[in-house]
């Protein structure tokens, strides 16, 4: 009879690239490794709703929230 055996592969490598990260740049200034699009989803979400259901001359408090949590990610806002 044949057995299985697993064949001594390494794993892949896996990342999250959904986590705002940061990376240092030659000039010492910090780059996102993400996307804007998927750097801080929850203030984000919290900011688009806001916008939708009130407007956005009321939803000031929430987009600031979203901007500080995007510079904290590395991006320029």
């Amino acid at each position: 009879m044949g057995s299985l055996q697993a064949k001594n592969q390494p794993l892949p490598v896996t990342t999250d690239k959904h986590l705002p990260t940061q990376s240092t740049a030659a000039n010492g200034e910090t780059k996102p490794k993400c996307k804007a699009c998927c750097a801080c989803p929850e203030t984000k979400r919290i900011r688009d709703e806001c916008v939708i259901i009130n407007g956005e001359e009321h939803c000031s408090k929430e987009i600031e929230a979203h901007k500080a949590c995007m510079r904290a990610a590395g991006f320029n806002i």
